[in-house]
């Protein structure tokens, strides 16, 4: 009976390990795939800002969706993002403004200013996106993200193409990859299974 339940409790061990490996793979093949192209919109998913100012990773994303968004291939340029606890301003205000400030003209801008998760935010985004008649979009934020966005974003009805920003901090910082990955494996396997987002995430890990 010992041998039997070592043999289970291998097999299982073995099966988890699998999974996670596939998964982490799939995180890693889509965050290596910049699948630009002209579209209604494009989405930057939130990050970090401090009193106002955007982190690296959030002015990361913002420029490379405002050079896109200055191809002048998109309509649309939609910020997300909301409100940490004790914060003044949103991620997407923060965002707005920068956009702004780099040359997004003020009707252009679409502003998505209540979710504290990546779902929340896109089911927001969704809405928004349903009122501008418009059902594609491209979608920006770091390439571990990559994956989980665009499945949201597909779930949601968005036909969506991912971006992933080339500059990001969390990139060039091999132990903020590593707990990036982390993060996407848990909040993948949360949203596969009962559909919802970690508890009190923000559209990305600061």
């Amino acid at each position: 009976m010992i041998r039997d339940l070592g043999r289970i409790c291998f097999v299982g061990l073995a099966i988890v390990a699998g999974v996670g490996a596939f998964g982490a793979y799939r995180i890693w093949d889509q965050g290596q795939i910049d699948e630009r192209r002209p579209a209604d919109a494009i989405v930057v998913l939130g990050a970090a800002q401090y009193d106002g100012r955007p982190s690296p990773v959030l002015a990361a994303r913002l420029d490379h969706a405002v050079a896109l968004f200055l191809t002048g291939d998109y309509r649309w340029f939609v910020v997300t993002g909301g409100k940490a606890e004790g914060d003044r301003t949103t991620e997407a205000a923060v965002a707005r403004t920068y956009a702004l400030e780099h040359g997004v003209p003020a009707d252009r801008i679409l502003v998505e200013d209540r979710g504290r998760t990546t779902l929340e935010s896109l089911e927001s985004v969704a809405g928004i996106l349903r009122q501008k008649s418009v059902d594609d979009a491209v979608f920006v934020s770091d390439p571990p993200h990559m994956l989980r966005v665009l499945r949201m974003a597909a779930d949601l009805g968005i036909q969506g193409w991912g971006s992933p920003t080339p500059t990001s901090p969390v990139v060039a910082n091999p132990g903020r990859l590593a707990a990036a990955y982390v993060h996407e494996l848990g909040a993948l396997a949360l949203y596969f299974t009962v559909g919802g987002a970690p508890a009190g995430e923000l559209s990305e890990p600061r």
